[in-house]
C-alpha cells in the first residue's frame, strides 16, 4: 500500500479534503463518493414518467414479487456459500447468476459496446453515472471479472446484509471524521493492491431527473494511490427502466457504454479533482450522444 496520507500534517491537510457520503444500492450496497467538482450537470434533463397501466400491473403482480424472491433465494445461497468460501469469488459469482436473472424477469436485455477495454488492464477503478436501483444488477451481470464495491460501514451491523458485505470481501467506509474516511479509501487502495478491480458511482446517489450529477473524487483518489487506470462506464437506458421514486418497471434495452481508459502513472494526490473533472466530461459527453434521439 501507498504510505498513509495521515502520516504527515501537511499531507492531511490536503487530502482531508476527500471525505463523503455512501448511498445504499438495490442489494443494500453502496458505492463512495468524495469531493464535489463545481461541474453544472450538461446531460438534458429527463422526466420519470410512468409505465403504462398494462406494465405497472404486470410490476407489481409479477415483476416485482420475483425480483425479491430472487434476491432473497440468492441471498441465502450466497450466506451459506460464505461459510467456506473467504476470499469471495464464489460470492460474486453467486450475485452475478442472482443479476442476471433480475435482468431477466425485467425483459431488459443488456449491450456492452466498448467490451474490448474490459479486458485493456488487469486491475482499474471503474466509475459509472447511477441512474436507477438497476444499476447494481446491471453492472454485476455483464461484467466478465470479479471486482469489489465500498460499503457504509454501519451496514455491517445489519443482519444478513452485514454478513454478506463482510464474508464477500466488500470494503467498508467509515465517514465519521475526514481521518477515517481517508483510512477507507486506502482499504480501497489496498484492495486494488490485490489485482481486484473496484467499480464505483462517483454522484454519490440516483439521478433524480436523469441528468449526470457532480462527482466526487474518492475514485480518482484510490486510482492514482494505487497507479491503475480509471476508467469511464456510461450507463443508457436504466432511468427509464426504474427511475427513482417509480416502482414499476418499464422494460427496455440497456447500454453499457465502455470508455477510453484514463492513465494515473505520475499523478498524485492533489491531481484527484482534474482527474475527476476527465471522467465527469467522458461520461457526459457519452451519455448525451447516445440519448439525444431518446
Amino acid at each position: 500500500m501507498n504510505d498513509s496520507p495521515l502520516a504527515d500534517s501537511a499531507t492531511e491537510k490536503r487530502e482531508n479534503q476527500a471525505t463523503g457520503s455512501t448511498e445504499p444500492t438495490s442489494a443494500g450496497q453502496s458505492v463512495l463518493s468524495v469531493e464535489e467538482v463545481d461541474e453544472p450537470s450538461a446531460a438534458v434533463p429527463l422526466v420519470p414518467k410512468q409505465p403504462p397501466f398494462l406494465l405497472r400491473w404486470l410490476s407489481y403482480l409479477i415483476f416485482i414479487p420475483l425480483l425479491g424472491l430472487a434476491t432473497a433465494g440468492f441471498g441465502c445461497i450466497s450466506l451459506l456459500a460464505g461459510l467456506w468460501d473467504k476470499s469471495g469469488r464464489q460470492q460474486h459469482a453467486i450475485a452475478h447468476v442472482w443479476a442476471r436473472t433480475l435482468l431477466l424477469i425485467s425483459l431488459s436485455p443488456v449491450k456492452i459496446v466498448g467490451r474490448e477495454k474490459l479486458h485493456e488492464h488487469e486491475t482499474a477503478v471503474y466509475a459509472s453515472n447511477h441512474l436507477s436501483y438497476m444499476d447494481t444488477p446491471v453492472l454485476f451481470a455483464k461484467l466478465p471479472f470479479q471486482f469489489r464495491i465500498l460499503a457504509k460501514q454501519s451496514l455491517w451491523k445489519v443482519p444478513f446484509i452485514g454478513w454478506y458485505l463482510n464474508r464477500s470481501g466488500q470494503v467498508p467506509v467509515d465517514s465519521n471524521s475526514p481521518r477515517s474516511m481517508i483510512a477507507s479509501l486506502n482499504r480501497g487502495v489496498a484492495t486494488l493492491k490485490q489485482n481486484l478491480p473496484l467499480v464505483l458511482f462517483p454522484e454519490g446517489g440516483r439521478a433524480a431527473t436523469g441528468e449526470l450529477q457532480a462527482m466526487m473524487s474518492g475514485c480518482a483518489y484510490m486510482a492514482i494511490k494505487a497507479q491503475v487506470p480509471l476508467i469511464p462506464l456510461t450507463l443508457i437506458g436504466t432511468y427509464e427502466l426504474l427511475p427513482i421514486h417509480v416502482y414499476a418497471l418499464h422494460p427496455r434495452p440497456i447500454l453499457i457504454v465502455v470508455g477510453d481508459p484514463i492513465p494515473t502513472a505520475g499523478l498524485i494526490g492533489r491531481d484527484a479533482d482534474a482527474l475527476t473533472k476527465q471522467l465527469y466530461d467522458a461520461i457526459s459527453a457519452t451519455y448525451l450522444l447516445h440519448t439525444a434521439n431518446r
